[in-house]
């Protein structure tokens, strides 16, 4: 256990030191109750069928600024020492859309005081830009930037290791690990920049600390990191009250300032929601971000069929 939160606060207090940035990947506030959309070694490591469904609206009143759809389901095989998990996620920013669809994998080692897991992950993003669509109001009509649209199907790989007990998780992922080009084949001349995907590298990492019999308080941390972009680091804290409510507070480096909120309506559903507001300029001209988060899990018998039987309690691991 002491080993356990000196790794943890250890971890914390290294990256903390990494200044931030603006990601090419979509961007989560509740990300740790939406753990396999970063890391595919997430699948099934809770013994529950997961299914999270979240949508985010980023820096209202700007227009073209993103949304994002995810939906994620995992779980663990019974009688295996594996999990599978399907993530489905949809982000739109100004005239660009990215579809993805993506198989997770995820082989699990059983360790003296926790569960080492290896995940891949693979699948395909369908990206779209629309650019015939961008009014420029008579200025420069013939550009050939804008007379045609992008359409492409892209496959792609990813990678994480996730290690877990029942009050800590750590990871360490790459989502993508194919730099793919975002343009028509067409649309690539010698002179024009190329616009394509870029590795992300994620690390995340929470515990659960008991503070009385009734209120728990759980921080974690999200870092990212991606060629050509600044180091991104969220930091979080979190209190759950009787396993029930929790309430916390996130701080995006040199990005926003969140309040989040859960609340565990039944043994198997749970709602969030978080509110960002940005610390930049950008304040001047948007009236902050929304994101929904809607969690259910089913008991699973890891003899072999899901359980219905026994009495349902809230998952213990409060991720």
């Amino acid at each position: 256990m002491k080993n356990s939160k000196l790794i943890f606060i250890l971890l914390l207090l290294v990256i903390a030191g990494y200044k931030a940035g603006a990601q090419q990947d979509a961007m989560y506030t509740q990300y740790m109750f939406n753990q396999l959309a970063l890391n595919p070694a997430v699948a099934g490591s809770k013994d529950v069928l997961s299914a999270t469904a979240l949508y985010r609206r980023q820096w209202v009143g700007v227009p073209g600024a993103p949304q994002t759809q995810t939906l994620a389901i995992d779980a663990p095989v019974p009688g295996k020492k594996i999990g599978l998990g399907l993530l489905l996620s949809n982000d739109k920013v100004g005239i660009t859309r990215t579809t993805n669809v993506f198989g997770n994998y995820a082989f699990k080692i059983e360790m003296d005081k926790g569960t080492l897991a290896l995940g891949i992950r693979g699948g395909a993003s369908f990206f779209r830009a629309d650019f015939t669509s961008v009014d420029l109001n008579g200025n420069s009509p013939n550009d050939p930037g804008f007379m045609q649209n992008v359409k492409k199907a892209l496959l792609n790989f990813g990678a994480g290791v996730y290690y877990t007990t029942d009050r800590l998780y750590l990871g360490v992922s790459i989502p993508h690990l194919l730099n793919n080009t975002l343009q028509n084949n067409s649309a690539v001349v010698t002179n024009q920049l190329i616009s394509r995907e870029y590795l992300h590298l994620f690390v995340i990492g929470g515990y659960v600390f008991d503070l009385n019999e009734d209120l728990k308080l759980k921080p974690s941390f999200l870092f990212k990191g991606s060629k050509g972009a600044p180091i991104e680091l969220d930091l979080n804290a979190n209190f759950w009250l009787k396993e029930i409510v929790g309430v916390g507070l996130s701080y995006r480096s040199k990005a926003d300032i969140s309040i989040m909120a859960e609340v565990q309506a039944t043994p198997r559903l749970r709602f969030g929601y978080a509110y960002d507001r940005s610390t930049t300029q950008l304040v001047k001209f948007n009236s902050g971000s929304h994101e929904l988060m809607l969690k259910y899990e089913l008991p699973i018998d890891m003899g072999g069929k899901a359980d219905g039987s026994k009495e349902d309690k809230p998952s213990k691991s409060y991720f």
